[in-house]
């Protein structure tokens, strides 16, 4: 009965955990390989097929603009002596893939603008004269009413094209464990991380941030995790709660501002901006992101001959997660103190959250015979709060999951899993919660494939 049992509790690690959480989570970032027994190999990839449309505020479709994605993720447990073990698990926990297209406010024609036409005009001087005749050669020109008074900027044909957003993360993650008797596993480790990410804001939704680009190059910086595990074999019962801390990357990103150069120097002449306030939109400077902190808990306990129930739950902390590049916080901070109506006159944010996720899954797994496994789960996710992004509107899910596992060996195993994912409905908003659109009905699949080696 206790090999029955653990061969149970083995199959149901195998089975593919893919996700589509909150905010930028994705992997959900288990150490269950970690805690298996004796030496243990295990490689394998998700892939994520969402559906999210919606309309921006004017009413435009804005088609499908999530784009699939796929992490893949791997982990080597080795049992050095009998109370020491050591591992290593690499995989992608934060990512984002999205684009918009079509005809809407989340994407840029040559005839938008970047400064709208009402705020930021009552600041501005009445014009005299041809409004060409103020530009010098190769700006670009103000619009201005009929009674020569500038109305907006337009956007140079380079930025235009559609918003997206791309972020990679990759973990690597050496632990160490120490088991003082059969039923108690501490472990803790480090955790060395990697960022990078491309966003480009497009279209009238974004005001003076119309053409914003960012290029993030590859960083580096190390966190930390620890955690305890207590089982009983007998019972196929297993715990265990793992902390991870949060990691702080430092990096002089590529940024690109429509409102600098030219048409800067246009504001300069019109009094709105001072030479040295542009220099400083200008200049490079040091930016921060620090990915968030989080907890898993993890449950697994037999219930009947070959049957266990499990149970996951997960906290992350996007409450206090934000990214304000340099050149964009700089900018952010002129636009609100030109246009109080914002409501920010310290700047904003590119992306933030409002509250926590928190997500939970629940199942049962069946052993069907030597070579055949399989379980049933649902899931839940809170989502980091609404209105979220624009780079990513959706707001927490329910799913519905199913997988299966043969076993050539009984050493090994190949398994298999699909996800049904009802998305939540969104309110997208720009940086500057303004009221960029709303995203509803939306949905995704998810698939997984693993293998894995017990030797």
């Amino acid at each position: 009965m206790l090999l029955k049992k653990l061969s149970v509790a083995l199959c149901l690690v195998g089975l593919p955990l893919t996700s589509f959480a909150a905010a930028l989570d994705r992997s959900g970032q288990s150490i269950a390989g970690f805690l298996q027994p004796n030496n243990y190999f295990e490689a394998g990839i998700s892939v994520l097929d969402p559906n999210v449309s919606g309309q921006d505020v004017a009413g435009n479709p804005t088609g499908d603009m999530a784009g699939d994605y796929y992490f893949p993720h791997a982990v080597l447990k080795l049992q050095a002596t009998e109370q020491l073990s050591i591992g290593l698990i690499y995989d992608q926990p934060f990512g984002a893939d999205a684009e918009y297209r079509g005809r809407n406010n989340f994407v840029s024609t040559t005839s938008d603008t970047i400064l709208p036409a009402t705020g930021l005009t009552n600041n501005l001087p009445v014009v005299t004269g041809q409004p060409n005749a103020l530009a010098p050669d190769g700006v670009t020109p103000l619009q201005v009413d009929s009674n020569g008074r500038p109305i907006a900027i337009a956007l140079d044909n380079a930025t235009t094209g559609g918003t997206s957003v791309e972020v990679k993360t990759q973990n690597l993650n050496l632990l160490v464990g120490y088991q003082p008797n059969p039923n108690w596993n501490f472990y803790g480790g480090l955790v060395y991380q990697t960022l990078e990410a491309d966003v480009n804001l497009r279209g009238n939704s974004y005001s003076l941030f119309n053409g914003y680009a960012l290029d993030v190059p590859e960083d580096s910086a190390l966190g930390w995790l620890a955690g305890f595990a207590y089982q009983i074999p007998e019972i196929a019962l297993k715990a265990s709660l793992t902390y991870r801390s949060e990691i702080e990357h430092e990096f002089t990103a590529r940024e690109d501002l429509p409102l600098v150069g030219n048409v800067g120097q246009l504001l300069i002449a019109q009094k709105v901006l001072d030479a040295n306030t542009l220099n400083q939109l200008n200049a490079p400077g040091k930016s921060k992101v620090t990915t968030p902190q989080s907890v898993n808990l993890d449950l697994q306990t037999g219930i009947m001959a070959d049957t266990v129930a499990f149970a996951n739950v997960r906290w992350v902390n996007w409450e206090d997660f934000y990214m304000r590049p340099h050149q964009f916080g700089k900018l952010s901070e002129l636009a609100g103190g030109l246009l109080p109506s914002l409501g920010k006159p310290d700047g904003f944010n590119l992306v933030d959250y409002a509250k926590d996720q928190w997500s939970a899954n629940v199942g049962v797994g069946r052993k069907m015979n030597d070579k055949w496994a399989g379980n049933v789960s649902v899931g839940w996710d809170s989502g980091a709060g609404n209105p979220v992004t624009t780079l990513g509107p959706t707001e927490g899910f329910w799913n519905l999951g199913l997988g299966v596992q043969y076993s050539p060996t009984p050493s090994s195993f190949i398994a298999g899993g699909v996800k049904y994912l009802w998305l939540g409905d969104a309110k997208a908003q720009t940086g500057a919660h303004s009221a960029a659109g709303n995203f509803t009905d939306n949905d995704a699949m998810a698939y997984g494939l693993r293998i894995g080696q017990r030797f």
